[in-house]
């Protein structure tokens, strides 16, 4: 019955937004996913330049990213309360300020200024991160896929970019790393000011308060859901190879093949790239199935196709191909674990809770990663033992998208 009359909720809002109205709310939509993920992806290409400018090691330098996906791990399952309480769209907007005060205060050349700064550029994406499923199912409840497509196509093209560019803006235009860490304020800026928009039209207002009848209590703690765990299980193992590739990538690559870090930073952006197609399709392709499982297992078998090839090869021409097979493998990962927060909840609330958790525990787990994966390196001086555990990771995130897969609601 509480399932009937959210969806009837959410059918008559969408009938009473104009045509300008939901334009100017996936707008907003867009530029926010515009800013998930550059302030992130920017730094791999970059730990060189800054090892070798603040005296880090390899280690110590793989905490830049993962204070970050702590961040992510401790303000997830605030961000859902906090959405409920002042209103998801303007603790959207909270996020993004966030954000803006960690890319600035990452200019600062000292270590304590970027660890510090990565701590709130963890915090203002993890708003966004957890808060975006709840909004995209309030606002479009009989497209849920599509956006989901939309948004997370956006979001690993900015990745891409935030990859690509990170080195030449550095190097190549002469602004060192602290510019070019810096740059990405200009989207967040302009994120800021295209929400405000939303923000101010009333009609586009989500309720401040979210009722207790319309929160988790009367389906239970979703803590106790063994599909939410399931579906958080594929969110944190998919995280994990997202993120340690992300920043360490670039060195595997140097080191694999000898590539230059500036072609190796571009063939990172390719694999993101490559993976656009998955990205849009795949949230699709998810809503026209009762279950998932079979895209999963796909995903799965490319994952590891891809980690044998840049396992086994040196040419550039193979590893281009490893990359490659990583990168679709990746598209598909992240936008069916984005899409699976929206289609196995009940209701926006229960999806902005959901979220909370898969992304709270996934990214506690995905923290782990980068910098254990390059202590590893400092200790056998070879990246084999990584990419091993990336094999691994592969294959367990297939047994848990086994459940998070089924035809089921939390």
């Amino acid at each position: 019955m509480q399932n009937e009359q959210t969806g009837e909720r959410l059918r008559k809002r969408g009938q009473h937004l104009s045509t300008a109205q939901l334009a100017l709310l996936f707008a907003g939509i867009i530029m926010l996913a515009v800013n998930l993920r550059p302030a992130l992806t920017s730094v791999g290409p970059l730990i060189p330049l800054i090892r070798e400018d603040i005296s880090l090691t390899r280690g110590t330098a793989g905490l830049i990213t993962t204070l970050s996906l702590l961040t992510f791990a401790a303000v997830s399952p605030a961000a859902p309360k906090i959405g409920a309480k002042i209103g998801h769209q303007r603790a959207l907007m909270v996020g993004v300020v966030v954000l803006i005060a960690g890319i600035a205060m990452r200019y600062i050349p000292e270590a304590v200024f970027l660890f510090a700064g990565s701590l709130l550029v963890g915090a203002g994406i993890a708003m966004l991160n957890v808060l975006l499923p709840g909004v995209i199912k309030e606002s479009f409840p009989h497209n849920v896929g599509v956006m989901t497509s939309i948004y997370t196509t956006t979001m690993v093209l900015m990745a891409a970019v935030g990859s690509g560019v990170s080195v030449p803006l550095a190097s190549g235009a002469g602004l060192g790393w602290q510019w070019s860490l810096l740059f990405w304020i200009v989207p967040a800026i302009a994120a800021m000011a295209c929400w405000g928009f939303v923000l101010k039209n009333r009609q586009l207002q989500m309720p401040g308060r979210v009722k207790a009848v319309e929160r988790s209590k009367p389906e239970g703690s979703i803590w106790r859901s063994p599909l939410a765990w399931q579906v958080t299980l594929f969110m944190g193992l998919q995280s994990i190879g997202f993120y340690v590739t992300i920043t360490w990538l670039p060195d595997i690559l140097n080191n694999l093949g000898n590539m230059p870090l500036a072609a190796a930073g571009w063939l990172v952006a390719l694999m993101q790239v490559a993976s656009l197609p998955a990205t849009f399709f795949t949230p699709i392709l998810a809503g026209r199935f009762h279950h998932q499982r079979g895209i999963i297992a796909a995903i799965g078998v490319v994952a590891v196709l891809g980690l044998l090839l840049l396992m086994t090869n040196t040419s550039p021409f193979m590893l281009t191909i490893a990359v490659l097979f990583i990168g679709l493998a990746q598209g598909g990962s992240i936008s069916l674990a984005l899409a699976l927060l929206s289609i196995r909840a009940s209701t926006p609330q229960r999806a902005a809770d959901l979220s909370g958790m898969a992304q709270s525990v996934g990214y506690f787990m995905a923290a782990l990663g980068p910098i254990l994966v390059g202590a590893s390196f400092d200790a056998w001086e070879t990246w084999m033992p990584a990419l091993l555990i990336l094999m691994i990771v592969s294959v367990l995130q297939v047994v848990a998208g086994m459940g998070a897969g089924r035809n089921k609601e939390v």
